[in-house]
């Protein structure tokens, strides 16, 4: 780290307070976690469930708050027909049929809940864990980079209802505004688990903002294909990757936030806050088409940690991010903290111009991580530090706890992830 940055570091600081817009991480001049996410989902009571949703759904329908909703099986939105639901209302995954909705290709969902009066999808089982049902799975003719243009998302669901993908990067799947998706991620017998929201083949009208996924079983937030604007998308804790991008997937995310654990998700291979990668399977992929493309601002990720060093040193804390050969990520003005290391590069990445310029990181702040940027199985990332030290980057490194880093983590109800810039100072470390 060049001492130039370090002073340019402490200088943007010294001029800033506790209470101004952040500039890195998360943003806002207030804490926009209040009120519509719940961070201990399984202390809550929800109530008793008085109507069931089951089958398929062919017509317009409407799920009002005052009611309860059991999601029993494979729940299917067919025949272009949009799935409405009230701000406020329950919709509960129900633990022995495994409940999942599937909003097929053509059909929409209008969950449009309110910052004081979310919509929230969760487990109706006494002690909730991760896994208990099955998730949300939406479809849609957006393009993929599957040979054909078209793809299937299987696991035990009917091949015939789920199909995705298509021309159409403006397709509209509806709205997901102010919900929450809790303890779900279901595991299926030879082909892993469900994630709490799957995004298969969604256009670009399709309006996602406000959405938090706690304790999946699977990833928080799977995008195949598809052309997304994501904003304010929260995940915490899940046992697999925070979000992924695969399938060509071309999505602008915006002001997230990703809360890992050493003891319950950072410590499992292969699971990260961020992976994206092209394909799936390289021989099912045409390379003429265009590959996952991920631009990123102001995104925050953390482990959650008391003692992050220790958790590091026992091997129970991985990387942050995993970028694979032919993806493209773009990541500013972001946080990552508390990991081992912050980023990791595919081995078949050639480490040339050309590539890094696809992969870019600027006006980053890497905190508390052993290691910022690796190629995977080598040791040495003397090229890649100094690539991505060059000032013209002004990234950034420091070695500061968690309580310290962020402006108050420890608030059992409301924590507030924002950057606390009143108390950071640059490391050159």
């Amino acid at each position: 780290m060049k001492k130039s940055l370090q002073i340019i570091w402490i200088a943007l600081f010294a001029v800033c307070s506790v209470n101004a817009q952040q500039e890195k991480g998360i943003m806002g001049y207030s804490n926009w976690l209040n009120n519509w996410t719940e961070f201990k989902p399984n202390k809550v009571d929800y109530g008793e469930a008085n109507q069931i949703l089951a089958g398929k759904i062919s017509v317009n329908t409407k799920l009002l708050k005052r009611n309860i909703y059991v999601l029993q099986g494979n729940v299917y939105v067919t025949n272009n027909a949009i799935l409405t639901i009230e701000p406020g209302t329950l919709i509960i995954g129900d633990y022995e049929s495994k409940g999942t909705l599937v909003i097929t290709k053509g059909a929409s969902i209008i969950a449009d809940g309110l910052e004081t009066d979310p919509i929230v999808f969760t487990s109706n089982k006494g002690v909730k864990k991760a896994g208990d049902w099955g998730g949300i799975v939406i479809l849609g003719d957006a393009p993929i980079n599957k040979f054909g243009n078209i793809s299937s998302f299987n696991y035990d669901l009917d091949p015939s209802l789920t199909t995705y993908g298509g021309d159409n990067p403006a397709a509209n799947s509806g709205i997901l505004r102010y919900v929450r998706i809790e303890f779900a991620g279901k595991k299926v017998r030879g082909a892993g688990s469900f994630n709490a929201l799957t995004l298969a083949g969604v256009g670009n009208k399709t309006i996602l903002e406000n959405v938090m996924a706690s304790f999946s079983g699977g990833d928080s937030f799977d995008m195949i294909g598809g052309d997304l604007n994501v904003t304010k998308f929260v995940s915490y804790k899940s046992i697999n990757n925070d979000f992924k991008f695969t399938q060509g997937t071309q999505c602008k995310i915006y002001n997230s936030l990703a809360v890992r654990s050493s003891y319950l998700t950072s410590n499992k291979e292969g699971s990260r806050c961020m992976e994206v990668v092209s394909y799936d399977k390289k021989e099912e992929t045409d390379f003429t088409k265009k590959q996952t493309l991920v631009t990123a601002a102001n995104i925050t990720m953390l482990n959650d940690s008391d003692n992050i060093s220790a958790d590091i040193q026992s091997g129970l804390v991985k990387e942050a991010i995993y970028v694979g050969s032919n993806a493209a990520l773009e990541l500013k003005r972001s946080v990552i903290s508390g990991f081992n290391p912050a980023v990791i590069l595919d081995s078949k990445i050639e480490i040339n111009d050309a590539n890094l310029k696809k992969i870019k990181f600027e006006e980053m702040y890497f905190n508390l991580c052993k290691g910022n940027i690796f190629t995977e199985f080598n040791a040495n990332n003397e090229d890649l530090e100094n690539w991505y030290g060059n000032s013209i980057f002004f990234n950034v490194y420091s070695q500061s706890n968690n309580n310290e880093t962020f402006i108050d983590i420890s608030n059992p109800k409301r924590p507030d992830y924002r950057l606390n810039i009143g108390k950071i100072t640059a490391s050159n470390k």
